[in-house]
């Protein structure tokens, strides 16, 4: 692949995507509840027309407003839970995007606090969930997309969201789509991309990585096909007192060293691809953030 096309392609890659890596978990099994939470109601789910939204929602004259919405032949469950008291949103939502990428799920849309919408609209139009009604700054949605070996493609949305009581909820719903339904960014995933692998890193002139010996295996596994490359690209975090050219300077060091590590382990520099970004894109997901090379392996 060209560096211009490749490059370009990444850029898509890491202002849209989220991670996804590679698991076990099979798309047709219950996403597993957060440890920290109470299961307060079930609600079978089967629709001709059920709604899922993938861009943040608006009223207009009672009407839901959504810029990329779609109305869905679904079969599935939601399921409300109650978060702890001394545990919070933000663990629940970290705890379900993992499971999802370690599912190899796609996240197609997310959003938090008021740039979601009205919590009133979500709790009582989209998933006629009253107790969901909360504050419309602390709430936020995730919809994330598999498709599965045998070809079935499978929905999971969760939002969380802190009432006015301030106890605060997870609604998940699990859905798996009717065949021939268009979905959304799901029908576009690009299978021949694994990841991206996040791996940070800490050090100055020796690194330490902090990765699974699961996706390093996964990635040489991958790098064996004929044609694939394999695509490290350098995050560093921007030091109170770091200058941007020192912080560019760090994540280079550190994707040239794992570029160094993958070399040893069978990973030729000829299949490699680094792309040093620093501090320069932010990414608002918590699974990704401060020092890291995030790892790609693209198959021919």
């Amino acid at each position: 692949m060209p560096k211009s096309v490749l490059f370009r392609f990444l850029a898509v890659v890491l202002l849209s995507a989220s991670p996804v890596l590679a698991g076990a978990a099979l798309p047709e099994t219950q996403p597993e509840a957060f440890a920290q939470s109470t299961l307060e109601a079930t609600a079978p789910i089967k629709s001709s027309g059920h709604l899922v939204l993938f861009s943040p929602v608006r009223e207009v004259n009672n009407e839901i407003r959504s810029e990329s919405m779609a109305r869905l032949p679904v079969t599935g469950e939601g399921r409300l839970y109650q978060i702890s008291r001394d545990s919070s949103r933000r663990e629940a939502r970290e705890h379900y995007f993992g499971l999802l990428r370690d599912r190899g799920a796609k996240i197609l849309f997310e959003c938090s606090g008021i740039r979601c919408g009205r919590s009133n609209v979500w709790a009582n139009q989209i998933f006629s969930q009253a107790v969901l009604y909360g504050r419309d700054a602390t709430q936020d949605y995730m919809v994330a997309g598999q498709v599965a070996e045998d070809g079935s493609r499978w929905l999971t949305s969760v939002y969380t969201v802190t009432r006015g009581n301030l106890r605060e909820y997870v609604w998940i719903e699990h859905l798996k789509v009717d065949a021939g339904a268009a979905v959304p960014g799901l029908d576009s995933v690009n299978n021949r991309v694994f990841g991206p692998v996040v791996v940070p890193w800490k050090g100055g002139v020796t690194y330490r990585f902090d990765w699974q010996s699961t996706d390093r295996r996964k990635i040489n596994e991958l790098a064996r096909d004929e044609g694939a490359r394999v695509v490290l690209v350098g995050y560093s975090g921007l030091a109170a007192d770091e200058s941007f050219n020192d912080s560019m300077e760090r994540a280079r060091q550190a994707a040239e060293s794992l570029s160094e590590v993958l070399a040893k382990t069978g990973v030729s520099r000829q299949q490699q691809e680094l792309l040093i970004v620093g501090p320069s894109v932010v990414v608002t997901d918590p699974a990704r953030q401060g020092d890291r090379v995030e790892v790609m392996v693209i198959t021919r």
